[in-house]
């Protein structure tokens, strides 16, 4: 099943300064890499999905975590959600972890 990603503003902001800082070409690949194994399986094995509890519990939607690295110094997270629509998949934000 395909997913069409559809980006708040935060999150093609977030996107925009990987896009425009050279330095980090290298996350900015591994993201592009995660958001196209979003868009087709999201819960495919490398992206680690998983709920993000202490956003999910404040009831307005459930709200999940992918990564985009794993095992690097600040490493990118996706966060995302399904909606607003079938077959719809809204990213949040994407941010290295704290």
């Amino acid at each position: 099943m395909t997913f069409a990603l559809l980006f708040t503003k935060q999150a093609s902001s977030d996107l925009d300064e990987l896009e425009q800082d050279r330095g980090l070409l290298k996350r900015l690949k591994a993201v592009r890499k995660a958001l196209a194994y979003l868009e087709t399986n999201p819960k495919h094995p490398s992206l680690n999905t998983h709920k993000y509890e202490s956003l999910s519990e404040s009831g307005v939607a459930e709200v999940f975590e992918a990564y985009a690295e794993n095992k690097t110094p600040a490493a990118y997270r996706i966060f995302w959600c399904y909606g607003p629509n079938k077959k719809e998949i809204t990213i949040l934000a994407i941010t290295p972890h704290p």
